[in-house]
């Protein structure tokens, strides 16, 4: 899959696309054969650097969401790459108006519709501004109108990126 191709894998519930996703950044191994990324095995590569190069959006958003504010959790990820204050304020900011919620920056986590956890998300893993993006099943759950904001968000997203998606 190269830089700016758009890959949606699609399956039956249970058919393994999950799974699959988490093989690709190393968060399980394969039991036979190897995951690469850039020429090199993933299973090689320092987690972190693996973590922040291929960001994956989980289905569903309270497995990854934890800080007490949308602001936090998006700094989360910027802030353990070791990047300065600035640099991380200035990617939680580019990040939130990407995705449409820059007003919800001091909102309590717990306080979002399930449409705006799922953006929050999103914009967690552009802060990291990995190459490659893997979303799986980033519309489920949505009414009609938030999945049709979450499409066209996805397709400004895949330029000059990966896009990954499972559905």
């Amino acid at each position: 899959i190269e830089r700016g191709e758009f890959l949606a894998i699609l399956g039956s519930n249970g058919s393994g696309k999950t799974t699959l996703i988490k093989h690709l950044n190393g968060l399980l191994q394969p039991t036979q054969g190897q995951i690469y990324f850039d020429g090199q095995a993933v299973k090689q590569v320092e987690d972190q650097e693996i973590f922040s190069r291929i960001g994956i959006v989980f289905q569903d958003p309270n497995d990854q969401l934890f800080a007490a504010t949308v602001e936090e959790d998006v700094a989360f990820g910027p802030t353990n790459m070791g990047l300065p204050e600035d640099e991380v304020a200035l990617r939680v900011k580019r990040a939130l108006a990407q995705v449409g919620i820059e007003g919800l920056a001091g909102k309590s986590i717990h306080a979002l519709s399930h449409g705006q956890k799922k953006r929050v998300c999103i914009a967690g893993i552009l802060a990291m501004e990995p190459s490659v993006m893997i979303l799986d099943e980033p519309t489920d759950g949505l009414d009609p109108n938030q999945k049709a904001l979450v499409q066209s968000l996805l397709g400004r997203l895949a330029e000059g990126r990966c896009i990954i998606l499972s559905t």
